[in-house]
């Protein structure tokens, strides 16, 4: 027995020694294997994560064309129902016998003079502005605010949601700005109604190129004012409403309530550049009134008063809330369509 237990006592020490190295050996494979694991884990979380950066559905990720054609189509159809206070509100703007008849007044007058067509004039160039424009400062906010660094809700301020709006506003509003002098001229003109060819041919031929693009630098300013309260209080307001109601972002309830809100800041922070915008463009086409707007602003507060720059109060409002309310409601349900999350 004892001879046998001193044969076996190697072997003995040998299986317990090779026991232990296996258990070693499995330890490391389950260290790996968890390591592997949880490399795996961070990498399908950061390619979730760069996917999903433009709040987009995982499945399908939208070109920026997508994105902008989808801001064009919503625009288009909107400005086709709205563009009747969009006449009143630039001949109020324009006059002062319009401006003192105020929005009943002047719809009334220009039916009864004109014809109710009058109230449609210059819808074709409104379209095309809304197809350049709107589809741009719509479309490019999302990738504007991750521009600026809007990744995360930790990272998503108000002021960093102003600055993409009015980012993506400033580009639209250099796309636009031919269509909407041409706009302007046709809605401002009383009589028959004149075509967008005739009022483009007079305009190139007394002003050249230079005349398309006549009062850009207020209707910049405008625009990067305009779409960087709409979108930055469009998309604070559905924080609000969201965590007020319960109800989630993709509810039409939340997108009325929250683009309705965010028409009323608009008209607030927007008259005085639409005033000096409408005031610049709608100068006779061989005649030059006002240098620039600077120069406009000044002579408008000295020869009529600082109130007249929020003239047209009314009719800004009563264009600016209902079009930002179908505008945004019909582009959210849109990307819904697309596969895309809300905003």
């Amino acid at each position: 027995v004892v001879e046998r237990s001193k044969g076996l006592g190697p072997c003995i020490l040998l299986a317990h020694k090779t026991r232990n190295v296996a258990k070693n050996a499995q330890l490391r494979e389950i260290i790996i294997c968890n390591k592997l694991i949880k490399a795996y884990n961070m990498s399908l979380n950061f390619t979730q994560r760069q996917q999903n950066v433009l709040a987009t559905a995982s499945v399908v990720q939208p070109s920026l064309l997508q994105q902008v054609g989808m801001a064009g189509a919503a625009a288009v159809i909107t400005v086709t129902f709205i563009h009747p206070i969009d006449v009143v509100k630039t001949r109020i703007q324009i006059s002062s016998e319009y401006g003192a008849l105020g929005m009943a007044g002047t719809t009334k007058k220009i039916m009864g003079a004109e014809g109710v067509a009058a109230l449609w004039k210059g819808v074709n160039a409104a379209w095309l502005r809304e197809s350049s424009y709107t589809s741009l400062r719509l479309g490019l906010y999302e990738p504007c605010k991750v521009a600026f660094g809007c990744t995360s809700p930790e990272t998503t301020t108000f002021l960093k949601k102003f600055l993409a709006g009015s980012a993506a506003g400033a580009l639209g509003s250099i796309a636009g700005n031919p269509f909407d002098v041409l706009k302007t001229k046709m809605m401002a003109s009383e009589g028959a109604a004149a075509s967008m060819t005739g009022t483009a041919r007079e305009l190139m031929a007394k002003q050249g190129i230079a005349g398309f693009y006549r009062g850009i630098d207020s209707n910049i300013a405008r625009a990067m004012v305009l779409n960087g309260t709409k979108m930055a209080c469009y998309d604070q307001a559905k924080g609000v409403v969201v965590s007020t109601t319960g109800l989630p972002k993709s509810s039409l309830i939340v997108q009325f309530l929250s683009a309705a809100s965010a028409g009323f800041f608009m008209t607030c922070t927007v008259s005085p550049f639409d005033m000096i915008r409408t005031r610049l463009m709608n100068q006779p086409a061989d005649a030059k009134i006002y240098n620039n707007a600077a120069d406009c602003f000044l002579k408008i507060v000295k020869n009529e008063g600082p109130l007249t720059l929020w003239r047209g109060f009314i009719p800004i409002w009563s264009r600016f809330a209902p079009t930002t309310t179908i505008q945004l409601v019909i582009f959210e349900q849109l990307r819904g369509l697309m596969g895309m999350k809300a905003l």
